[in-house]
């Protein structure tokens, strides 16, 4: 059956929808004059006081993390262009210069920005929080740390437990009853272990085993020959990265599904070990990400990082609330909450009251050129 959204759905869905539709026109356009220009990352065009409501990106834009930073500092710019809203400046703030996040928040408070998209990293969303829940600022972060979330802050990355629910619910639905798992120590590999407990809880199977590792070669292949020694599983999840997948998963025994998680969805050579070819992901569909990959490579000249989408989808939820957004008053943060969801690069999503945004994710399978769509991501919630 065809999904008909209801008349709300429809709102909802199409005032972010246009800006993902923008990509789409913008990109088939051809002609001497080629695209609308728009500001550039760093040093956008200074409004008229009061025109505006202004809005910080807070990135890092320096250091390790820069080019990350960078790509979602450029598509957040993109994306006000696409949509062509007058009413918001954006104004970039490195999360990596002296006094890092916090300093960053404090800047941008300052100068009169009422929203703050970003930061990137748990540890300055942690910091750049409080000073922005003093002023009365909401806080939209691309962070994938639930733990931040909440009282003011909004995260947008992709979470583990999202991804590992999703993963495990088809594999139950494809029969596999017994489930074990190989994690990393620290954070992140605690709420992949427990995302995967619970999802398998929540469906009815069992978890045979969950083995730790750190990131060596060697204790990778330990680990997964103290899951091979535990008995018998359908499936097993690898909730590392694609470079540990390869290691762990031709020591893994023959039968068993591989699994894995939102990490795998950027690593193109997962197919190159032969261990993983028909392993088994979940991840936020790709077909509007590759439209907003030409526009960025036609603006930049260069590819956007896979968390630049971040960018471009907050800045999507900002220009939808610009219609309830008075010049120079607060923004008005409940216009984030919304039960049917939104559209944007990264497909469907909505925030709940908690902070976290939920995603409607596809499956997909490993093949030796890449992977394939196994199960395609929801349409509504």
């Amino acid at each position: 059956m065809a999904f008909s959204p209801t008349p709300r759905q429809a709102r909802r869905f199409f005032m972010l929808g246009t800006a993902a539709f923008a990509l789409a026109v913008a990109g088939c356009q051809t002609g001497p004059r080629g695209p609308r220009p728009w500001p550039g990352a760093i040093e956008p065009p200074v409004p008229i006081e009061g025109e505006r409501n202004m809005v910080a990106v807070i990135v890092p834009l320096t250091g390790s993390e820069g080019p990350v930073g960078t790509s979602i500092s450029n598509a957040a710019n993109l994306a006000l262009a696409d949509t062509g809203e007058k009413s918001i400046r954006i104004t970039v703030y490195n999360s990596a210069g002296p006094g890092g996040a916090a300093a960053a928040t404090t800047q941008a408070i300052a100068e009169g920005n009422r929203l703050i998209l970003g930061p990137l990293l748990a540890d300055d969303v942690r910091a750049a929080a409080p000073i922005a829940r003093r002023a009365g600022v909401p806080v939209l972060a691309f962070s994938n740390d639930d733990g931040v979330a909440g009282n003011g802050v909004y995260i947008l990355g992709f979470t583990p437990d999202q991804s590992i629910g999703r993963v495990v619910e088809h594999a139950r639905s494809n029969g596999a009853k017994s489930f074990g798992a190989l994690v990393p120590t620290g954070l992140y590999g605690q709420r992949a272990a427990q995302a995967m407990l619970s999802a398998v809880r929540k469906g009815g199977g069992r978890v045979t085993s969950v083995e730790t590792f750190n990131r060596s070669a060697t204790a990778v292949a330990a680990a997964a020959r103290r899951l091979n020694a535990k008995g018998a599983y359908d499936a097993v999840l690898i909730g590392d990265s694609g470079r540990i997948a390869a290691l762990a998963a031709p020591v893994l025994k023959v039968g068993p599904r591989r699994m894995g998680t939102e990490l795998w969805a950027n690593d193109k050579a997962l197919g190159n070990t032969a261990a993983l070819r028909g392993a088994w992901y979940a991840a936020a569909p790709d077909a509007q990400f590759s439209r907003l990959v030409t526009r960025y490579r036609a603006r930049y000249g260069k590819t956007p990082y896979r968390l630049a989408s971040l960018g471009y989808d907050a800045v999507l939820l900002a220009v939808r609330s610009a219609r309830s957004w008075p010049i120079g008053r607060p923004f008005p943060a409940r216009s984030l909450i919304d039960q049917d969801g939104f559209s944007g690069v990264d497909g469907n999503f909505r925030l709940g009251r908690e902070g976290v945004a939920e995603r409607l994710l596809e499956v997909r399978q490993v093949t030796a050129t890449g992977s394939t769509t196994v199960s395609p991501a929801g349409r509504a919630f």
